[in-house]
């Protein structure tokens, strides 16, 4: 029998994913649980128009994460450090700063997006990555100064 996965089963498939399985199986497990429907021509239909809508949603996601990555990469940032007075930093630039400092000129990333393995320390200019979407990851410059 012929079943439209619609949450995923592990060992199965994924939610979305046309499977065969044991009638027993389909009516006994994956129906009363609501993991599937059976595979009718309606149903099929209704999967390859919901595929659509999610191929045309992951294009509209696609081309706002390129436009975003476009704007971060030609907007520089400018982060201070407090040294003391033997030149020794009091503190570091962490993610959460460079984020705060991106949604200070208007851009909304979350801390989780900037990808910085250790904390700045010291003055410079480094280039940190931001994962703006799971396929668009862009590089931004960020100038550490004296403050």
């Amino acid at each position: 029998m012929d079943v439209v996965l619609l949450k995923d089963v592990e060992k199965l498939g994924a939610g979305g994913a046309v499977v065969r399985v044991t009638p027993g199986f389909a009516r006994n497990y994956l129906l009363p649980r609501g993991l599937a429907l059976a595979a009718t021509p309606e149903q099929l239909k209704a999967l390859e128009q919901l595929a659509q809508q999610r191929s045309r949603k992951a294009a509209r996601l696609r081309a706002g994460a390129d436009a975003l990555k476009q704007t971060l990469e030609a907007k520089p940032l400018t982060l201070t450090l407090h040294l003391g007075a033997d030149q020794k930093p009091f503190g570091a630039v962490t993610a959460h700063d460079i984020a705060d400092a991106l949604r200070q000129s208007g851009l909304e990333l979350d801390k989780h997006a900037v990808r910085l393995e250790q904390p700045i320390k010291a003055l410079g200019v480094y280039h940190v990555l931001v994962r703006v979407h799971p396929d668009v990851t862009a590089t931004i410059q960020v100038s550490v100064v004296k403050a």
